[in-house]
């Protein structure tokens, strides 16, 4: 094996995208784009926090939806705030219940107050230890500031891979 395979491998993953369109979530995941009202959590299916989408992981890996910053990252490691460089709040909140695993699987990649590019690796978690606490995968994507914008369209259902259009800002 080549001494920068890793490396090579590494960056070939993460695809920084150079020109991204304020107004837009890309996919932080390759996955199913599900409904939030599928979501078993009253939380997330009844909006309480905002409007936008659950996926459903392929891998366990985590990527930016857009130019911006790093909020917060919850002490158990299971969710992300975010901040679009033109002012789109987000939650991305990785399996149901798993704050319960307190931080078990979920490895970190960046820290709060980081600015971060569209693409770049946020996070990776390990779908089996999820799975093994008995939690599910769905993921929660959720503009927190929701009230601030007409409307939150999300853009498909299905099969949709990382750094694809998402869910467009009106």
């Amino acid at each position: 094996m080549n001494i920068f395979q890793k490396f090579i491998n590494k960056k070939q993953e993460e695809t920084i995208i150079e020109k991204t369109e304020n107004g837009f979530i890309y996919a932080p995941m390759e996955g199913e784009v599900i409904s939030l009202k599928e979501i078993n959590d009253g939380v997330f299916s009844e909006e309480m926090l905002g409007k936008g989408c659950g996926m459903k992981p392929k891998d366990g890996k985590l990527y930016a939806p857009f130019d911006g910053e790093i909020l917060l990252i919850t002490e158990t490691k299971h969710a992300i705030a975010l901040k679009s460089c033109d002012g789109i709040e987000l939650l991305i909140h990785v399996g149901m219940d798993t704050v319960k695993m307190n931080g078990k699987g979920f490895n970190p990649l960046v820290k709060a107050g980081e600015k971060i590019k569209c693409g770049q690796s946020l996070m990776t978690f390990s779908i089996s230890d999820i799975e093994k606490a008995g939690y599910v995968t769905t993921t929660a994507i959720v503009v927190t500031n929701t009230d601030e914008y007409k409307d939150i369209e999300v853009l498909a259902q299905g099969h949709r891979e990382k750094s694809e259009k998402l869910i467009k800002i009106l």
